[in-house]
């Protein structure tokens, strides 16, 4: 098919909305009706030639009483899907009462296989039929996709003399007109789109950075690739094309399975219908969504394990909903989300309710290959607060933290600005792998691609740019030289990280004794009574036994007590506490700092070292800020003088003309 017949038909297909539907849906409703009724006609065309084989298979089977036909069915067909109606849409076009019409077209739709009802269901078709039957518009539409001077069946239209009048489609034109469709409809309702809809720069971006850094290491052989929020399939179908594109290169022979999980119905549907349109039948029935389908609360594939992963997972959108389905945020028992790390046997990766976008990439991650040579690859999109929302020891920091000390973060990319068709915010792909190559192994790239985009001519909602094939090879030849660069930062690991302490200065008060412990209900009193101030003597606590050692920074101070030389612990004042973030490739560790950036403005100040904490946050902002060079003060004086003439000049303008 060529590239003008594909638009041809997609061109009628997109008209006929206009044709039959302008009076009785508003134009953002035209998808609900325009795409199931592709997804049919398509089915019915391919389906045609076995009919009469399919109904002879089915009453073969009532008659010897077999219950489970689903099998049989598709065999007869020859197909992964099936239609046992003695109807087609071609008998139905010839219904004259708009009741019988109805009635048939609902018995036909009631009569094909499960998973074509799962598609059906999520479209939530069958809620349009009264609709268009009451306007008098199923006939019209019946008759539209049955027009004879668009074909969207696999076998060609023959003149009467034998030649080809149109040609058939085959299941990847097909795919490709289907996906034109939904494209449209996407950027036409751009308030929504990109919720479901990844754009294809972005996506094929994404595909190159997972499979480039070891497109010759490919082998014959099958992969498993994987989204868990995978929308209408989009980031997988461009996955597999481009392994496979890669594979072939190289004069290696691939096949793919396809797995993955939308809670959204619609889109869920679309993703569906796609890959049975292109005759991945086995691939269609590995997807798995609809709205009990939460990839958080409810894992399709919990013991699955894939070569490749890519996902554009929902951001700041509430998971409490999920999270109360998991037990709570104290009766989380997911694997996925709780794990060993760090010296902890539960170590949480649960993040706050209100955005869950981390733990769609911890559910990549429990599902990454540990047994083969090139392991997992991801590809994620996140929105910035992925890189640093969450304190030390909180879900965010904690994933950012087991990724990174597992040493499976190969680089983050900072995409333009208005890349995606709902938002505007600055969005970054994660690229992971626990199979990293020796040269990257310790080390995080950062590479700030903001500014190579192409504009658009015309902005699709909030998406005013794109990236042109020059800018994904420009993107992708920078993360693979792995050299620092304007554009290109490489960092060690630790680089990242840090401790979080919280530090402590002691009580102080006016006429205390120095040399006596209070007991907790002595020290109330004196918060109640006694002048608090810099200047009055700190509130022992605490007398330890004789031999332990003073460790001031630590909280442990020498002190005289009857005479004698003791370790004591002051009442810590909750006025002065403050937290101190320590880098982990801070020198000297936690006590170097305290010497060097607290102790000489605070000698009493100490840490709790069981108040340590562990955290990791990145920074594009900080290792990419370049500063503006302030004018020069000449420069700035002559421009206030300018301003200052010219406001001379007005002001003498005026009054010579009010004179």
């Amino acid at each position: 098919m060529n590239g003008q017949q594909h638009s041809r038909i997609v061109g009628f297909i997109w008209n006929i909305a206009d044709d039959v539907l302008r009076d009785v849906y508003v134009r953002g409703k035209y998808r609900d009706v325009i795409l199931p009724m592709t997804v049919l006609r398509r089915f019915d065309a391919i389906l045609e030639s076995t009919k009469a084989g399919v109904l002879d298979m089915k009453a073969r089977l009532d008659k010897m009483g077999v219950t489970h036909q689903d099998m049989a069915l598709r065999q007869a067909a020859n197909q992964a899907f099936y239609n046992t109606s003695p109807f087609t849409l071609r008998d139905l076009q010839a219904r004259t009462s708009q009741q019988q019409l109805k009635d048939d077209f609902e018995a036909y739709l009631d009569s094909y296989s499960p998973n074509v009802q799962d598609i059906l269901e999520n479209f939530e078709f069958r809620h349009q039929i009264p609709r268009l039957s009451k306007a008098d518009a199923l006939g019209s539409l019946i008759e539209k996709f049955l027009d004879p001077t668009i074909n969207l069946s696999p076998y060609p239209v023959q003149n009467l003399d034998g030649s080809e009048k149109l040609p058939g489609l085959d299941n990847h034109a097909m795919g490709t007109i289907f996906e034109e469709l939904v494209r449209k409809f996407n950027e036409e309702n751009n308030e929504e789109a990109g919720e479901h809809w990844t754009p294809r720069d972005a996506v094929r971006l994404m595909a190159r950075l997972i499979f480039l850094p070891i497109a010759d290491k490919i082998e014959s052989g099958t992969y498993l690739l994987y989204d868990g929020a995978c929308g209408t399939g989009g980031m997988l179908t461009v996955a597999e094309d481009t392994l496979k594109e890669l594979a072939t290169e190289r004069a290696k022979e691939v096949s793919t399975h396809l797995y993955g999980q939308e809670i959204n119905g619609e889109t869920y549907a679309i993703c569906k219908a796609d890959l049975l349109l292109k005759g991945e039948g086995e691939a269609a029935d590995n997807i798995i969504g609809g709205p009990e389908y939460s990839t958080l609360s409810n894992d399709a594939f919990p013991s699955r394990e894939f070569d490749f992963m890519l996902s554009n997972p929902p951001y700041g959108k509430s998971w409490s909903g999920d999270l109360e389905r998991m037990g709570g945020k104290n009766g989380m028992k997911d694997p996925r989300f709780t794990t060993r790390h760090g010296g902890e046997s539960e170590y949480s990766l649960v993040t706050r309710s209100s955005d869950g976008q981390m733990l769609f990439l911890a559910n990549l991650l429990s599902k990454m290959k540990h047994g083969t040579a090139l392991g997992s690859r991801i590809a994620e999109v996140h929105n910035g607060s992925s890189m640093f929302a969450g304190d030390a020891g909180q879900g965010e920091s904690n994933i950012r933290r087991w990724i990174i000390e597992n040493d499976w973060l190969e680089a983050i990319v900072a995409l333009p600005l208005n890349m995606f068709y709902n938002t505007g915010i600055a969005t970054y792909i994660w690229v992971l792998s626990n199979r990293k190559p020796e040269h990257r192994r310790g080390k995080v790239q950062l590479i700030d691609a903001t500014q190579w985009f192409k504009p658009l001519r015309k902005n699709l909602g909030q998406k005013n740019c794109e990236l042109s094939d020059e800018d994904i090879e420009k993107i992708c030849a920078t993360f693979l030289a792995f050299t620092i660069t304007e554009q290109s930062k490489i960092f060690p690991n630790a680089a990242f990280g840090y401790w979080k302490c919280t530090v402590e200065r002691p009580l102080r008060f006016a006429g205390v004794d120095p040399g006596r412990s209070y007991a907790a209900k002595e020290i109330k009193a004196l918060k109640e009574s006694a002048a608090r101030g810099e200047d009055g003597l700190p509130v022992v606590n605490k007398i330890h036994m004789r031999g332990v050692a003073a460790d001031p920074i630590r909280g442990l101070f020498e002190c005289t007590i009857q005479g004698e030389p003791r370790v004591v612990e002051y009442e810590p004042d909750p006025d002065l506490r403050d937290t101190e973030q320590v880098p982990l490739l801070e020198d000297a560790g936690i006590d170097g700092f305290m010497r060097r950036e607290v102790l000489p403005h605070a000698a009493d100040a100490w840490y709790l070292p069981n108040s340590v904490k562990i955290g990791y946050e990145i920074s594009f902002t900080r290792h990419f800020y370049k500063p503006s060079i302030p004018r020069s003060l000449g420069e700035i004086r002559a421009d206030i003088l300018a301003v200052d003439a010219e406001a001379e000049g007005l002001l003498a303008t005026i009054l010579g003309a009010s004179m």
